[in-house]
């Protein structure tokens, strides 16, 4: 019997649902890059559409797991030496963490942890697993590659259109009763015309681009590994070498990189300096990406024109997160990849890693991050353990 320990965000303060807002979600099966949706051999333990990712949704994972003889833990309690993940930690075989509400697999942690064999992400993003401890440790780290790429798209283009367009102030004030025209449209702009950057054109970063090709916007990317030349001149894309680059040239910046050491505070005053007066800075990758007090000053300053993220350092962030109440900024909550639809993706590929680990195949490929003692398979195009 094995112990698997799961961490999610807690439920709603409400309550779980009484009833949901849709009966149904449309079933996703492919991917744009041709790799197939998740599909683990048993029956899901919820119904797609249905709120899985918080803590009295389990992922659905309860009858699976009872089933063949395990014993599953799930909280949201993660944090200090007395939390649940901690007692429960030492004996685990198995941890389910997610980019939400994530259980900070650090190297003291893992060090603690003498019986974990799988780090599993639901969703994707496992950098708040210490990959290269996880590799000493033997330690297999995979993720549903995949499952929420389109969620987040989705959301960078929201994001996109709120800031432009002053979409959010100008509600606050519909809402509080004013019709003052002046005061909305004053910092609202068309996209039509603008330069478009992503850092990074990897899933993400590439459906971004697809989704805002209609728009009317110049789009630029740069990236370790460059498009094929039919996809940049399908999306008129301008490709730059680097970062430093793109920034230069575009009006809108969108941050996908993914999160590694070298990486870290990528975006700080002297980046921040390189971008044209004005611009908009979109991070859906990780918060730890952006110097936290330089975005402040950016804003402040006037020199940044807006800041929409939805990741932040540490998570959930205190309630003195001076982004919370910077200017001009449209932060949420880490929720652009949780929505229902992308719930039943990453639940049931969750499902699909398990089934693979238990049963003593094979785990996919594409949701490899670390295995054997080292990066394999999406880890290895995506990370670097130093």
């Amino acid at each position: 019997m094995a112990k698997v320990l799961c961490v999610l965000y807690p439920d709603p303060q409400a309550g779980y649902p009484p009833q949901y807002a849709r009966d149904t979600i449309p079933t996703i099966t492919h991917y744009a890059n041709g790799q197939t949706a998740p599909t683990p051999k048993g029956p899901l333990g919820f119904k797609p559409g249905e709120l899985v990712g918080c803590v009295s949704g389990e992922l659905g994972l309860r009858s699976y797991l009872e089933k063949h003889g395990h014993e599953l833990i799930v909280t949201s309690d993660k944090e200090g030496p007395h939390s649940e993940f901690e007692k429960h930690l030492p004996d685990a075989e198995v941890v389910i963490s997610q980019p939400f509400w994530p259980a900070y697999l650090t190297k003291e942690r893992i060090a603690k942890a003498k019986n974990l064999k799988l780090a599993l992400t639901a969703g994707i993003g496992s950098d708040h697993v210490d990959l290269e401890a996880a590799a000493k440790a033997g330690v297999t780290v995979a993720e549903v590659t995949g499952s929420n790429s389109i969620s987040v798209a989705e959301h960078v283009v929201m994001m996109v259109l709120s800031l432009v367009r002053n979409y959010l102030p100008a509600h606050g004030l519909a809402v509080n009763g004013v019709w003052n025209i002046a005061d909305c449209v004053e910092r609202s702009y068309d996209v039509e015309g603008m330069h478009f950057g992503t850092i990074a054109a990897g899933r993400i970063g590439l459906a971004v681009l697809r989704r805002l090709k209609p728009f009317g916007l110049c789009l630029h990317y740069t990236d370790p590994h460059r498009l094929s030349p039919e996809i940049e001149k399908e999306l008129g894309l301008t490709f730059h070498p680097n970062a430093e680059s793109l920034v230069k040239e575009v009006d809108i910046v969108n941050l996908q990189m993914p999160l590694y050491p070298s990486t870290e505070h990528f975006f700080d005053d002297k980046m921040f300096a390189k971008m044209k007066r004005g611009a908009y800075l979109i991070n859906t990758a990780r918060g730890k990406l952006v110097e936290r007090d330089a975005v402040v000053r950016a804003l402040s300053s006037g020199h940044l024109a807006g800041y929409a993220g939805d990741v932040w350092f540490p998570q959930p962030a205190p309630l003195d997160h001076p982004w919370r109440t910077m200017p001009f900024n449209g932060m949420t909550p880490h929720m652009s990849g949780t929505s229902l639809s992308a719930q039943a993706r990453y639940a049931a590929g969750t499902l699909e890693i398990l089934e693979s680990y238990f049963d003593k195949t094979p785990i996919r490929q594409e949701y490899l991050i670390v295995d054997g003692g080292k990066l394999a398979g999406t880890g290895a195009q995506s990370y670097k353990l130093t």
